[in-house]
């Protein structure tokens, strides 16, 4: 079974935990490739966000509410993937709109989606339905929230759920 993490990861200063030079869904990507050496994708907001937290979190919610949020590139053709990864981190409840954006055309028929978000106490918030909603066609599997703030500590909970389907 081939499979490819997508993700979307912001560094910078974030809530709760301070400035990163990688952010954290971004981190547990990476667990989840070592453990499973899927192939990954980083879904890239054209427009930065700001380094500054509160000046991101105002551009997040304006995306969110526009439903405008442009992206670097397209996600890669996924008929060769059976498994996708997909993870986020939780704004407002929800995943950034960047990722609604790479997700919208893409065809789901026949995959399989495994979420994993990152959140300073959301959980998986309504990202499971949200990608019901938007992956017309997938199985979406059970998903797995970790605290940002506990990122560096969870390398083995994150393998033992990326091995386990």
């Amino acid at each position: 079974m081939k499979s490819i993490i997508i993700y979307f990861s912001r560094a910078d200063e974030n809530y709760g935990v301070g400035f990163l030079e990688k952010g954290n869904t971004e981190v547990v990507a990476e667990y989840i490739k070592e453990a499973t050496n899927s192939d990954m994708f980083k879904v890239e907001p054209l427009i930065p966000y700001s380094k500054d937290y509160e000046t991101c979190i105002k551009e997040a919610k304006e995306r969110q509410e526009s439903h405008n949020a442009p992206i670097k590139e397209k996600l890669p053709d996924l008929k060769e993937y059976d498994l996708i990864y997909l993870g986020s981190p939780i704004y407002w409840d929800y995943m950034p709109e960047e990722l609604v954006t790479a997700l919208r055309d893409a065809d789901f028929i026949g995959k399989t989606i495994k979420p994993f978000t990152t959140h300073e106490g959301s959980g998986l918030g309504q990202v499971t339905r949200q990608i019901k909603d938007i992956c017309k066609g997938a199985i979406v599997l059970e998903g797995l929230a970790i605290q940002g703030s506990l990122v560096k500590n969870s390398k083995d909970k994150v393998i033992e759920w990326a091995q386990k389907f």
